[in-house]
């Protein structure tokens, strides 16, 4: 049976450690055709596939998620 790989997850550069907030999102790109999203807190995480990360980066960075708009 292949061993499938654990994520290995990385705190965003934008996230600045506040010892009072750890609120901070962490990203797994290592697993071949798939992302990992987790929150610092809780430890929840979301899966994508690589295309739906590309599309969600592409939308995000078109403001398709802004709330104030």
């Amino acid at each position: 049976m292949p061993v499938i790989p654990e994520f290995e997850f990385r705190t965003s550069h934008a996230c600045k450690y506040d010892p009072n907030d750890r609120r901070c999102v962490e990203v797994a790109t290592n697993v071949p055709g798939k992302v990992a999203v987790r929150n610092s807190v809780t430890g929840q995480t979301v899966e994508f596939t690589a295309v739906e990360w590309t599309d969600f980066l592409s939308g995000a960075k078109l403001g398709e998620f802004d709330l104030s708009a």
